[in-house]
């Protein structure tokens, strides 16, 4: 088992994948357990998958919080159990959509707003999720979020095929944003093909598919340059001091810092009121 590989790696995850099985891929690669993705692509999607590796497993909650950045298409006039091409058709409707009346309907689902989650999720209500309820036919309120759609246009619209890019904030379901956009259509449609392109600052153009990494075609982030942490050189004093997992305090007000002594990264922290605290320990003096 490799216990000294930290790293976060861009997986440009194909179609026909979960999230899951490219984890389960990576252990093997990898030689270790301790790997996690941050924020689920269905098998029906493809794109930008940040997976953390060892001691940067610490990091899942705040990278899985970054805004994603999607490329989604709908197909217009039939509505699907899962909310995708995947499912069953459980209703088709006529569509009397023009390119103007779509550009006005997508801006105006701009903000933030309450959504519904989709039954085909893995959001679990009462211990079991809500996909499980949904596959045995069982009723189940669906929870709703408050989420934000801070950017949303039209690419291409082509017969029944609509084109659009939009960026989320996190917790945001794309299928149920589709179904929200065709009511407001007075029709119904279901997602077609979804791309994740952008998770905060990481783009799909620096990831790297599964067959590149079997084939070790593949490079880590950069931690100093990618992660979007200001880099902050310490002393020896303060040093011994982080590497006891200690409180510090720092000349800054950045919210989260790389630590590094003697051009080595040690630690991770984050800012808590006035001083700064432990995030990700790289060093130790255990």
């Amino acid at each position: 088992m490799n216990k000294n590989l930290n790293a976060i790696l861009l997986v440009n995850k194909e179609c026909g994948y979960t999230s899951r099985d490219v984890i389960n891929i990576l252990n093997k690669k990898f030689k270790t357990k301790k790997i996690g993705h941050t924020g689920t692509l269905d098998p029906i999607a493809s794109g930008v998958l940040v997976v953390c590796i060892g001691k940067y497993t610490k990091l899942v909650s705040k990278i899985t919080a970054y805004e994603k950045t999607y490329i989604a298409e709908i197909k217009l006039g039939i509505k699907t159990d899962t909310g995708d091409i995947t499912g069953k058709v459980l209703k088709t409707k006529e569509f009397n959509v023009t390119k103007d009346k779509l550009k006005k309907t997508l801006k105006s689902f701009l903000g933030k707003q309450i959504q519904t989650v989709p039954k085909y999720s893995a959001v679990k209500v009462n211990g079991k999720k809500l996909y499980e309820y949904a596959r045995n036919n069982e009723y189940v309120e669906l929870p709703q979020r408050e989420i934000e759609i801070k950017d949303i246009k039209l690419l291409e619209f082509n017969n029944d095929i609509i084109k659009f890019e939009t960026t989320v904030s996190k917790g945001t379901y794309i299928r149920s944003l589709i179904e929200d956009i065709c009511e407001k259509l007075n029709t119904v449609g279901t997602m077609k093909s979804l791309i994740r392109t952008k998770q905060g600052n990481f783009k799909i153009e620096d990831s790297f598919n599964l067959k590149e990494i079997e084939n070790d075609k593949y490079k880590f982030i950069d931690i100093e340059k990618d992660l979007g942490y200001k880099v902050i050189e310490i002393d020896d004093d303060l040093s011994k001091k982080v590497l006891n997992g200690c409180k510090i305090e720092l000349n800054s007000n950045e919210s989260k810092v790389i630590l590094k002594n003697k051009n080595e990264i040690i630690a991770l922290y984050e800012r808590d009121n006035m001083i700064y605290k432990p995030l990700v320990m790289l060093k130790t003096n255990e």
